[in-house]
């Protein structure tokens, strides 16, 4: 037969019907905030609180142990006196140190009626928090045989010792929160790992352009000195383009990274966006000679000014174009940029091409930070900046399949007028 609950568990027998349900609640509401509570110092201040609250206890702290130093140290503390704030500055327990650091070497729960009597207590920490710890009562805190920290509640309201209620509700707590604090470290390195390898991935990424790019800016330079010391002119007109690209180059980017590195928002005036199509057209006008590409541009049915950030849209249709134009064959490459309003009044300017279109698959990584289908010829910036301001501007983008082969990316952005 089954044992009933109170035989396999004797200290609930000591427990009245309200207190046990008191006690169920308290753990209720911290189950609660563990699948709400994403901040773990909120989740752990809110934990302790209610442990405080459970046991009738003037002041609570939560230590967590240092594996590298072997040491305790304050993440939490809370009570109505004493300074706090220099508990959990400037006070470390090493193992066996103070009542805490007894039960974390030990890894068994401590209760002791009179602190100052017992030659284990730390009275250090009350000296510099001017606080009088009276009764105490340390659990340490073990997650898969791993020391995580102590758990410790001070004072009994109104006076006398914890009880073993008191102590068992406690330890109860401690495997709640030693899971807790084990899952946020794991999640950590976790998260950890990935930024490494997400940052190990740029620079390898940037590293390779840049490299190309310093290539083409060393070449130039070597052929304009050969062509000033021979008096040369030709060495100087094949060299000058050269050294023009690959300054462009440099300064997109980065104007990519800067628009990258922070959230902004768009400066919006009102603006002619026939203008800064043709302002793009003239600043991309070198490429397509250079490439021997076809840019067609058909946005005459915007003729009302549009309230955007024109710096903005610049950047975004100037990336699409160069991104374009590393897509599509030298001497049969064709781009088209077209705009118009759509029936929502939203401006739409599809930016489209003739080359191989997105791998199947790849219509959202594409937009990723760092993802790019050019190998070394890419950084994997310009879609992600591109995204990033459209986005700011309260619009979207999508790519899909240019009707006559290639890839046709779709901007949609709000144009509110200058009065509103």
């Amino acid at each position: 037969m089954t044992p009933r609950i109170d035989e396999r568990v004797p200290w609930l027998n000591e427990v009245s019907p309200d207190e046990l349900r008191r006690i169920v609640d308290v753990l209720y509401r911290v189950h609660r905030f563990i699948s709400v509570i994403t901040d773990l110092d909120t989740l752990l201040e809110r934990i302790m609180e209610e442990s405080k609250q459970v046991a009738h206890a003037e002041a609570c702290s939560l230590m967590l142990f240092d594996p590298d130093r072997e040491e305790l140290y304050f993440r939490v503390a809370l009570g109505e006196s004493g300074d706090q704030q220099t508990l959990k500055q400037e006070v470390r327990l090493k193992l066996n140190q103070g009542i805490a650091g007894v039960a974390a070497a030990t890894r068994e729960s401590i209760n002791v009626e009179d602190a100052r009597s017992d030659s284990r207590f730390y009275s250090q920490a009350d000296t510099m928090t001017q606080f009088e710890t009276r009764s105490l009562v340390a659990v340490p805190l073990v997650d898969r045989d791993h020391l995580v920290g102590v758990l410790e509640l001070l004072n009994k309201v109104g006076g006398g010792p914890f009880t073993e209620t008191d102590v068992h509700v406690m330890e109860m707590f401690s495997g709640l929160v030693a899971t807790v604090i084990a899952n946020a470290r794991l999640i950590d390195e976790n998260l950890r790992a990935a930024r490494l390898a997400a940052v190990g991935q740029a620079v390898a990424g940037l590293s390779h352009y840049t490299k190309n790019i310093i290539a083409g800016v060393g070449g130039s330079v070597d052929l304009i000195s050969e062509g000033l010391k021979r008096d040369n002119i030709e060495h100087l007109q094949r060299s000058w383009p050269i050294l023009k690209r690959s300054m462009r180059r440099i300064s997109n980017l980065v104007e990519d990274m800067l628009a990258y590195s922070k959230a902004r928002k768009p400066a919006r005036r009102a603006c002619d966006l026939r203008e800064i199509v043709a302002d793009v057209s003239d600043t991309f006008w070198g490429l397509t000679v250079h490439k021997r590409i076809t840019l067609d541009v058909d946005v005459d049915a915007v003729t009302r000014p549009i309230c955007v950030d024109p710096d903005g849209l610049f950047r975004c249709l100037l990336n699409l174009l160069t991104n374009a134009a590393d897509a599509v064959a030298d001497g049969t490459g064709t781009i088209r940029i077209a705009a118009r309003f759509n029936a929502e009044n939203q401006l739409e300017i599809d930016v489209a091409d003739n080359g191989p279109g997105v791998p199947e698959g790849d219509e959202e990584r594409i937009f990723d930070l760092f993802y790019s289908t050019k190998g070394s010829r890419g950084t994997g910036l310009g879609l992600a900046v591109m995204r990033k301001i459209v986005v700011e501007h309260g619009g979207d983008v999508a790519v899909m399949r240019n009707p006559g082969g290639g890839a046709l990316f779709r901007m949609r952005l709000p144009v509110p007028t200058s009065e509103e």
